[in-house]
């Protein structure tokens, strides 16, 4: 009886384990180690880190490379109260991590990319993964080297076969967004000319916006990260060859230059850019928007009516940076979200946000292989009854 109960609590054990592996719940990291020697290093001096799961039958030669989102440090300071977080060491990052949404492995849920090559790029140096700073203060030992990083990363990824990759995205949330805006031409580049490539940036369109005081804080911040990690030589160069190197932080003047097609999934209204840069706190000094910025559905009437110009702020710098061109996708949509590529239930769910009917990940897929153009844009805040809330930097 003992035997019998042992042997069925095995099966069911060995069963979960299984459906684990199945359900992409188990990918392990995959630490850099070659990174140490060009000091390819995390905020705190650890080798940097990414998951893999590997593709099969007609996605094998395809690649998916998202980078994990996280904010940014903008001093010295803030870059060392991150350092020993999994926000700047891998030596605090989970040894294993579940794929979804656009990473994920099951074909009902992720029809056009689920047997890719799915990676998605651990997040340790606070630049949007632009850094490069030489020079490593015995005080704060900080390495400021997320351009080297991302290099790296994908100088191992070219190794295991994006070298012959025939299709290819670079992917990313949040800072990853960004950073996938400011990276894509140079990601493009580097794999064959026969290869479709294209770059799909999810909440990463971070605008050069005017805030409820009349100024321009974020301005000021992305120019604190820029100097603090010497970023500049890893912005696009068609970019900071015609203004202040400083501006190519912010995507709508980045993808004025760009050469490869770019995709924009992001919310008219996310929640982190209404947060951090229409009512920043520094310039709330009487805290006014604190119940606003949480729940849109507290704002007053004037308050409201700040949010929709900050709307039509957000879509005239998208139409700037982007143009009219032809290679261009857009899904952008009315929900007090960021972030929202990452999960099953917002990508292709059966209750996921649609914007003209269609969702996000359909979208990216149609637009991806030429099926469709795709440009949708929502109509205003509240208009959209499909909207699912999500507030992430994965």
């Amino acid at each position: 009886m003992a035997g019998s109960r042992l042997g069925q609590w095995l099966c069911l054990v060995v069963c979960i384990l299984i459906l684990l592996k199945a359900e992409g719940a188990s990918i392990p990291i995959t630490i850099v180690e070659s990174a140490v020697s060009s000091g390819a290093l995390c905020l705190d001096g650890s080798p940097p880190g990414y998951h893999f799961e590997k593709g099969s039958g007609s996605g094998i030669d395809n690649w998916l490379v998202h980078m994990e989102g996280g904010g940014w440090c903008e001093s010295v300071e803030s870059c060392v109260s991150r350092r020993d977080t999994f926000r700047g060491s891998s030596l605090k990052m989970e040894k294993t991590m579940g794929f979804s949404g656009i990473l994920g492995s099951k074909q009902a849920a992720n029809p056009d990319f689920y047997n890719w090559n799915r990676i998605k790029i651990r997040y340790c140096d606070g630049s949007s993964f632009t850094g490069d700073v030489e020079a490593v203060d015995p005080e704060t030992k900080l390495y400021f080297r997320g351009g080297r990083v991302w290099q790296a990363v994908i100088d191992e990824l070219l190794t295991k076969g994006m070298q012959n990759a025939r299709n290819a995205i670079l992917s990313g949330c949040s800072a990853g967004g960004l950073a996938a805006i400011l990276h894509c031409d140079k990601f493009q580049s580097l794999l064959p000319a026969t290869a479709r490539v294209k770059c799909v940036s999810d909440a990463g369109y971070f605008i050069h916006g005017t805030d409820i005081s009349g100024g321009s804080r974020i301005e000021s911040f992305f120019g604190q990260v820029v100097k603090t990690h010497e970023s500049v030589k890893n912005l696009p160069a068609s970019c900071t060859s015609k203004m202040n190197p400083e501006l190519c932080f912010f995507p709508q003047y980045v993808a004025q230059t760009m050469r490869t097609p770019l995709f924009i999934i992001n919310s008219a209204y996310d929640s982190w850019q209404i947060k951090n840069i229409l009512a920043p706190t520094a310039v709330d000094s009487k805290k006014e928007w604190k119940d606003c910025k949480l729940d849109l559905k507290k704002c007053s009437a004037t308050q409201l009516q700040t949010v929709q110009d900050y709307r039509t702020q957000f879509l005239k710098a998208v139409n700037t940076g982007l143009g009219s061109s032809s290679t261009r996708g857009l899904w952008i949509d009315s929900c007090y979200a960021h972030c929202q590529s990452g999960s099953a239930s917002t990508w292709l769910g059966d209750k996921s946000t649609e914007v003209g009917d269609t969702k996000m990940g359909k979208a990216v897929g149609d637009w991806f292989y030429d099926r469709s153009a795709i440009e949708k844009i929502d109509c205003p805040y509240p208009c959209n009854p499909t909207c699912v809330t999500v507030d992430s930097e994965s």
